[in-house]
């Protein structure tokens, strides 16, 4: 009996410890991107995308309609980059990570600060790919309200 828990400890201990990586790995570069934003580094912010994502944002227009607005990564570095440092401060908690492979999502509920007071809050959803052992943002979807945050 002694054996079998040794070597089930052994097998399982090194599995989990992987996963923990692998998840603080897309963490970091979450954080990057947010870190990016906050310090208005363009380029910061461009190293955490993949050379082919697609950033989105679902909202309502005036008449409640749903709309989806498309951006690309310079767009919205160039936006970053135009801010003042500390400016843009996105705060976020990650509410579900799943990875399968080379394939992670993150689900992330935030409040959006601006110049230090709440401008908006909803939630990030992200798809991000490990290429060359590095992940990276393909894709990221994003809600927007000012009503309803915690």
């Amino acid at each position: 009996m002694k054996l079998f828990l040794f070597y089930l400890t052994v097998l399982l201990i090194p599995a989990g410890l992987k996963a923990q990586t692998a998840q603080d790995s897309v963490k970091a570069v979450v954080n990057k991107l947010f870190e990016a934003m906050k310090k208005s580094d363009s380029a910061l912010l461009k190293a955490t995308f993949t050379n082919q994502a697609i950033l989105q944002t679902v909202t309502n227009d005036k008449t409640g309609k749903t709309v989806i607005e498309n951006d690309t990564v310079d767009e919205f570095a160039k936006i970053v980059q135009s801010l003042p440092q500390g400016d843009a401060d996105e705060r976020i908690v990650f509410d579900m990570i799943k990875i399968d492979g080379p394939l992670a999502i993150v689900w992330a509920p935030y409040n959006f600060y601006y110049k230090g007071k709440f401008s908006h809050c909803g939630v990030d959803s992200f798809q991000l790919v490990l290429i060359d052992g590095e992940w990276k943002i393909q894709y990221l979807v994003d809600t927007r309200r000012k009503t309803g945050c915690n």
